[in-house]
């Protein structure tokens, strides 16, 4: 498969590069979308979106680099050339995280909330993305048979593209890339519910989107490895903890039940607003 999009000459763009871009876009523009619904300065999102952005692209490269630290040792000009993949989504995620955090404690925006509205925008950003591993030829999984690949009755150009070293695979990248245009559906769905609280939507992202990644790194080839055990299939369980503790905490909260968080009445939006522009703005008891 050509992964070359576009050759202009004098710069190749990959479609590597592309799907990831794609991702980013769609993304952004769903949590500004979502932002703006719930009264969030426009700034701050913009703002917030860039360097989440930029800091999660250094994790997600870091986090790959380190895992396969003895390559890039002997091979340490490769580690900047993001174009040929190697961008793993915890390290990502983590490192998006505590941009998030670090700016919504800047500027006085309840964090957990922010949360909430940016994995609305993720999860479909991180469906798109995966089509970038597919024409980069990475995040496949064991060998099989062309027989099999046809009995999922998958277009031609994706069991082509599943050819790789010299043998057909199972298409992985696909799987969780459905998984998680359902989750998107899912999570759209669950916001509609009026009891829904501070947290949940965060807590739903996170052990949807665990539960996908461990069973398919089950069969994943090209896996992150922590010794004898697969690096995501360990990240997943503590997500799916994580966001079981979050979900099932807020759902028992009653400090945090304040109306549903996307279609609370306008009154007590008036009286509470649920995000600040400054940490000037918000009131002191």
């Amino acid at each position: 498969m050509n992964r070359v999009a576009l050759d202009l000459g004098f710069i190749q763009i990959y479609w590597y590069s592309l799907c990831i871009f794609l991702a980013a876009l769609v993304a952004c523009t769903i949590i500004y979308i979502e932002s703006k619904k719930r009264g969030v300065d426009k700034d701050f999102v913009i703002n917030l979106a860039f360097s989440t952005i930029l800091w999660g692209i250094v994790g997600a490269r870091l986090y790959y680099v380190l895992f396969n630290l003895n390559y890039y040792l002997s091979n340490p000009i490769e580690i900047l050339e993001i174009w040929n993949g190697g961008l793993a989504i915890h390290g990502g995620m983590i490192a998006g995280t505590i941009c998030v955090i670090k700016s919504c404690k800047k500027y006085g925006v309840d964090t957990l909330q922010m949360i909430d509205i940016i994995v609305v925008g993720l999860i479909i950003g991180q469906a798109i993305g995966r089509w970038g591993n597919f024409f980069n030829g990475e995040a496949y999984g064991d060998v099989v048979t062309l027989k099999h690949l046809k009995f999922l009755h998958l277009p031609e150009f994706i069991i082509n593209g599943m050819y790789i070293l010299g043998e057909y695979r199972e298409p992985t990248f696909l799987y969780e890339s459905i998984w998680d245009v359902i989750g998107f559906i899912v999570i759209l769905v669950f916001r509609r519910k009026r009891e829904i609280k501070k947290g949940q939507i965060t807590g739903l992202y996170l052990m949807w989107y665990a539960v996908i990644r461990f069973f398919i790194e089950g069969s994943r080839a090209d896996s992150l490895m922590l010794g004898w055990f697969k690096v995501a299939r360990l990240v997943s369980i503590a997500m799916f903890i994580i966001g079981f503790k979050i979900f099932r905490y807020h759902k028992k909260s009653i400090i945090n039940s304040f109306g549903n968080l996307y279609e609370g009445d306008q009154k007590s939006q008036e009286e509470r607003p649920l995000f600040y522009k400054s940490k000037d703005d918000i009131p002191r008891n």
